[in-house]
């Protein structure tokens, strides 16, 4: 990619010149490569320059004012979107550019990246590409699961599951076994109930007059 600078060598503006020049500077001052396109004194260098500037960018007559700014096709601004983009240091991110390691648009860069992201870039690395060695571990750990050791494993307990339930069952049957009629408490018969005591029994014979003087005679 090639930045193009738009300017005019023979201008009459001081205000232009002053233009050009912090342009100009400011790209030598960060080491970027730039070519210079006079349209002062090639036409067709004007021409083109006026042709590629977006219609919105154009001022109300029309005619584009230099310094105008492209890298290769594709037009980057004026002097005015620039100094704005000198100003929020984002001269790279205007001209299209990466920004250098360690520079201070690379370093706000990297802090915006961690504020959309929440996390440090480095460590946003490491977390995707532990989560793509996950991934990749997991067919291996279903294949592992559904191995046929584990799945005879698995038939063997359910196979002792309902023997241990059997048992149970077992254990419950013996504690508590039914009472067979046999074993059950004999009715008792009438023969072994208790005869009832008669009337002639539960009375008392009368003693009679001469068993009485019989008695008092013995006393006596």
């Amino acid at each position: 990619m090639v930045i193009k600078v738009y300017l005019a060598t023979a201008s009459g503006s001081t205000a232009i010149k002053k233009k050009q020049q912090d342009v100009v500077g400011f790209l030598e001052a960060l080491k970027v490569d730039y070519t210079e396109f006079d349209i002062a004194t090639n036409e067709e260098n004007r021409m083109w320059m006026r042709e590629n500037v977006p219609g919105e960018k154009k001022p109300t007559n029309g005619i584009p004012l230099p310094p105008q700014i492209f890298n290769d096709q594709n037009y980057c601004g004026d002097y005015d979107t620039f100094f704005n983009a000198k100003e929020d240091n984002e001269v790279f991110a205007f001209l299209g550019l990466a920004p250098p390691a360690g520079s201070k648009e690379a370093q706000l860069a990297e802090k915006a990246l961690i504020l959309q992201n929440g996390k440090d870039p480095e460590e946003h690395h490491k977390t995707s590409a532990e989560e793509c060695n996950g991934d990749s571990a997991a067919p291996e750990d279903l294949h592992k699961t559904s191995g046929p050791g584990e799945a005879a494993e698995e038939s063997e307990e359910s196979m002792k599951e309902p023997s241990e339930k059997e048992e149970e069952v077992e254990h419950k049957d013996e504690g508590e076994q039914p009472v067979t009629e046999d074993e059950e408490e004999e009715p008792i018969t009438e023969d072994e109930e208790e005869e009832p005591v008669t009337e002639e029994e539960e009375e008392e014979e009368p003693v009679t007059e001469d068993e009485e003087q019989g008695e008092a005679a013995t006393e006596s």
